[in-house]
C-alpha cells in the first residue's frame, strides 16, 4: 500500500463504490464525492495527493463543459493539485483541452483497474514531489529572511572590507574570504548573500574542515538509493540543495588535493553527477569560499590547487585579526553584553572602563569569536549589571606552555628536572598542578595557538573530533 489521499468526484455511486473498493487497496485514504459543490469544502479541510474528477454530471452531460469548470475552481483554490480526469472515448480531445488547463492526465471509461491503480500512483509520487518542494521553497524563503547578524567596527580595514562586500554583492563573481578563524567570514559571506540578487534564495553554509573525504562526494553531490551500503534511499546533495541562491564553502583550504580537483570540476561545469548516478544535474549557484590559510600557504601548488584558486579569487576579501582592529573592541563589548544580557533575559548589563582597557589590551587570538564566547560567559556568571575586569578569565595568550613528553604543560621557563620552588615542577619533573581540568584547558589552548586557531589541524594533534573540541572550547571558554 503506498501513502497517499485520493479523492474521487462522480456523480455515479456505482463508479464511486468501484473506484474506492479498487484503490482502498492501495491507498493509504479513498474519500468519494458524489456532489462536486462539495469540492471546495472537502479541498478545506484536507490535502489530496490526487483528485480523480468526471467531466460531466447530471442525466444527458456529455460536453465536458462542467469537469473544465471544475478543474479550473480546483486549481484556483490549489495550484498544485493533481487532477486525473475521467472521461467517455469521445471526450479524448476535450480531456487534452483539459490538461492544458493544468490536468495531470486522463482515464477513459469503461476504464482498466491497472491503468487507474497506475495513473494514480504517478499522479501521488507527484502532488507529494510538489508538496516537498513547495515546502522547501517556503522554508529557503524563511532562511533567506533570517535577520542579517550586524557586523560591528570604526576599523578603516573594516571599513575596506565592507566596501568591497557592497562592490562585490550584487554580482555573481566568486568571492574568497582569507583570515584567521574567528574574524567573522561567515558573516561578511551572509552579508554578500544579503545584498546579492540571490537575497531571497537559500545561504548554504558548508563547512568543509568538517567533511570526511569518504563522504565528501555524498554530502556534496548526493547519492542514489543503492549506491554504497547505507544508501537506503536518494539523497540530494547540498551544492544541488543550494542551486538557485548561495554556495558558503568554509575552510576550503582543508580540502584533500584529490577533492579539489573534484570541487573545481563542478565550478568549471556548473554540474553534479550523485554516487551512483548516470546522468549529471545542472546547477546554478554562486560560491563563495573561506579559508584561514595566509595567502603564501595558498600560492603553494602542493598545498592548493592554482586554478582552484583563479576560479574562487575573482574578488578576494583580506579579514584583518581583532588585535589589528583593537578599537573596535570597546564597539564589540558593548553590543555582545547588550545581546546575552537580552538572549538569557538578564537586566541591561553595561562594561566597566576599567573591564575594556583589559579586553582591548588583550590579544584575541580567537578573534571576534573569542571576545564573544568571553562576554556572553561574563554576562552568565556575572551577579551585578557592571561587568568587571575580574569577569573575565583572560590568560596572556603570548605565554605558549612548554609540554612534557606525556603531553603535560610545564610552567613557562622551567626545566623539567627542577625542584617544586616556584618553577610550577616537582622534584620528579611533573607540574605541580595536576588538577586534570586545567590541564586539559592548557593542551587545547596550546594546540590552537599552535594551529592558528585551525580547528581540524588542533583537533587531529589533541586527537579529538572537531565536534568534541568545539565542545571543550566552550567548556572553557576558548
Amino acid at each position: 500500500m503506498a501513502a497517499g489521499n485520493i479523492l474521487i468526484v462522480d456523480d455515479d455511486e456505482d463508479i464511486l463504490t468501484a473506484g474506492k473498493l479498487l484503490l482502498k487497496r492501495h491507498f493509504d485514504r479513498v474519500v468519494t464525492c458524489n456532489r462536486p459543490e462539495h469540492i471546495p469544502d472537502l479541498l478545506a479541510d484536507r490535502t489530496f495527493d490526487a483528485i480523480l474528477l468526471d467531466m460531466n454530471f447530471g442525466p444527458g452531460e456529455s460536453t465536458g463543459r462542467q469537469g473544465l469548470a471544475w478543474l479550473d475552481r480546483i486549481m484556483t483554490i490549489d495550484p498544485r493539485a493533481v487532477v486525473v480526469l475521467i472521461t467517455a472515448h469521445g471526450g479524448v480531445d476535450m480531456a487534452v483541452e483539459a490538461m492544458k488547463r493544468g490536468a495531470t492526465d486522463f482515464i477513459t471509461k469503461p476504464w482498466q483497474n491497472e491503468k487507474v491503480v497506475a495513473t494514480l500512483s504517478a499522479g501521488v509520487k507527484l502532488g507529494q514531489s510538489r508538496s516537498e518542494a513547495d515546502t522547501l521553497k517556503k522554508a529557503n524563503k524563511v532562511l533567506a529572511r533570517t535577520p542579517e547578524q550586524p557586523i560591528i567596527f570604526d576599523n578603516p580595514a573594516m571599513a575596506g572590507v565592507m566596501d568591497m562586500v557592497e562592490r562585490a554583492a550584487p554580482t555573481d563573481a566568486g568571492v574568497l574570504l582569507l583570515g584567521e578563524n574567528g574574524t567573522g567570514k561567515e558573516l561578511v559571506a551572509r552579508a554578500i548573500h544579503a545584498r546579492s540578487l540571490r537575497a531571497g534564495s537559500v545561504f548554504m553554509n558548508v563547512d568543509l574542515g568538517a567533511l570526511s573525504e569518504s563522504l565528501f562526494e555524498s554530502e556534496l553531490f548526493g547519492h542514489k538509493k543503492g549506491a554504497f551500503t547505507d544508501a537506503r534511499e536518494d539523497r540530494t546533495g547540498l551544492i544541488e540543495a543550494a542551486s538557485g541562491g548561495t554556495l558558503f564553502l568554509d575552510e576550503v583550504g582543508n580540502l584533500a588535493p584529490h577533492l579539489q580537483a573534484k570541487l573545481l570540476t563542478v565550478l568549471e561545469q556548473r554540474q553534479i553527477t550523485p554516487v551512483g548516478a548516470t546522468r549529471a544535474v545542472r546547477v546554478d549557484v554562486r560560491v563563495i569560499a573561506a579559508t584561514n590559510l595566509p595567502r603564501e600557504r595558498l600560492a603553494d601548488e602542493t598545498v592548493f590547487r592554482q586554478d582552484l584558486l583563479f576560479r574562487l579569487n575573482t574578488v578576494e576579501i583580506d579579514l584583518p585579526p581583532l588585535r589589528d582592529r583593537a578599537g573596535d573592541i570597546p564597539l564589540l563589548s558593548r553590543h555582545y553584553a547588550g545581546f546575552f544580557a537580552r538572549k538569557y533575559q538578564r537586566p541591561a548589563v553595561t562594561v566597566s572602563a576599567a573591564a575594556l582597557d583589559v579586553l582591548s589590551a588583550y590579544a584575541w587570538p580567537g578573534n571576534v569569536r573569542e571576545l564573544r564566547h568571553a562576554i556572553e560567559r561574563a554576562v552568565i556568571l556575572s551577579s551585578g549589571d557592571v561587568l568587571r575586569p575580574q569577569d573575565f578569565a583572560l590568560s596572556s595568550p603570548s605565554v605558549t606552555p612548554k609540554l612534557t613528553p606525556a603531553g603535560a604543560p610545564a610552567a613557562p621557563g622551567g626545566d623539567m628536572d627542577s625542584a617544586a620552588d616556584g618553577t610550577g615542577q616537582d622534584g620528579a619533573g611533573l607540574p605541580a598542578d595536576l588538577n586534570l581540568g586545567r590541564l586539559e584547558k592548557t593542551a587545547i589552548a596550546t594546540a590552537l595557538r599552535k594551529h592558528r586557531y585551525n580547528i581540524s589541524h588542533a583537533a587531529k594533534d589533541l586527537g579529538v573530533t572537531r565536534a568534541a573540541l568545539y565542545r571543550r572550547m566552550e567548556k572553557y571558554g576558548l
